[in-house]
């Protein structure tokens, strides 16, 4: 797995606007908010939502963005331009919205690929149901795997990465959990699919974040990996480590061992409560990197996969202890 590799989520960047830009007035631009991230140390890469931060041509905003010394890792796919989104992107009960969804997709792969990014991530977070009775599930789930297949087909060479969740804002999400994102996969059956995989919605899947990442590698692709924290009830967006720092380390130690090549990307809110966006950045870059440094002792300890091959889970907390706390003498 690569290290080098950090991305953030843009919006954090409108945290605490005041600090930053005394006079503006409004909300900051995009490359306002980008200049900003530039300066967290380490930091190499944004991920871009569309249509919401594309507001030029692609391969323009690509090079202003190289100027500030930060690539693009990936576009993200957002549905609010239409309010009728709210009742489904590609599972609207009304072709026309299906249609809008779809082409705004294709429109979001085109200008991601001239932009140099080929990663693409659908949160398609207004597909689902909110009621018994509200809707016919083999329907609901066609159009979701007949939407998916055609934006992937439109452009093979870009990956389309499908992140999970289990809710919010539907109260039943249609892909809500690994199993069922890896089954629409495999229903598809493009090489260009893939899974991102988001720190706490995996936990409020009721999911083991390791576990979820072996699954998706033995049977897709992990394309992302987003990290970040939370108490397992809801999309918290708190910063790495925060609380569930085991399996944190537990999931890093997995995606190496998986090969996992892609960027470590922080999807936290500090603009929920007004943190300082830059530092919050550089916290999170070096608590992956501090457990990655743990990840390395583990690797090198033989005594974990031999209390692993053994399911000897106080062996292997021991071990994890003194690996992250030091020996106890």
């Amino acid at each position: 797995m690569t290290t080098n590799r950090f991305a953030t989520r843009l919006n954090s960047f409108a945290s605490r606007p005041q600090a930053e830009w005394p006079d503006l007035v409004g909300k900051p631009s995009m490359l306002q908010m980008a200049a900003r991230a530039a300066k967290v140390a380490g930091l190499t890469d944004l991920d871009l939502n569309f249509p919401d931060h594309v507001g030029e041509k692609p391969a323009e905003m690509a090079r202003k963005l190289g100027d500030v010394g930060l690539s693009i890792n990936g576009f993200a796919m957002r549905y609010y331009s239409n309010p009728a989104f709210k009742l489904g992107a590609f599972t609207n009960p009304d072709p026309a919205v299906r249609r809008e969804a779809i082409d705004l997709t294709k429109a979001g792969i085109d200008a991601a690929r001239e932009a140099g990014a080929s990663l693409m991530t659908l949160w398609l977070g207004q597909d689902g149901f909110d009621y018994a009775f509200q809707a016919d599930y083999a329907t609901l789930w066609q159009h979701e795997i007949d939407g998916i297949r055609e934006v992937a087909v439109h452009d093979p060479d870009c990956q389309i990465s499908l992140e999970y969740k289990p809710n919010e804002p539907r109260s039943y999400s249609l892909m809500p959990d690994a199993a069922t994102t890896l089954l629409a996969i495999r229903e598809i059956g493009l090489p260009n699919l893939g899974v991102t995989l988001d720190f706490a919605h995996v936990l409020y899947a009721d999911e083991q974040p390791a576990f979820a990442a072996a699954l998706v590698t033995r049977h897709s692709k992990l394309l992302g990996v987003h990290l970040n924290d939370g108490y397992a009830k809801r999309d918290d967006g708190l910063m790495v480590g925060a609380v569930h720092t085991l399996q944190t380390i537990e999931l890093l130690r997995q995606i190496r061992r998986d090969g996992y090549a892609g960027a470590i990307y922080f999807d936290t809110f500090p603009d929920m409560t007004g943190l300082d966006p830059v530092h919050e950045c550089e916290v999170n870059i070096a608590t992956v990197k501090r457990m990655l440094r743990v990840v390395d002792r583990l690797e090198k300890d033989n005594r974990l996969s031999a209390a692993v091959d053994r399911q000897d889970a106080v062996a292997s907390q021991a071990i994890i202890q003194e690996a992250m706390l030091g020996p106890d003498s």
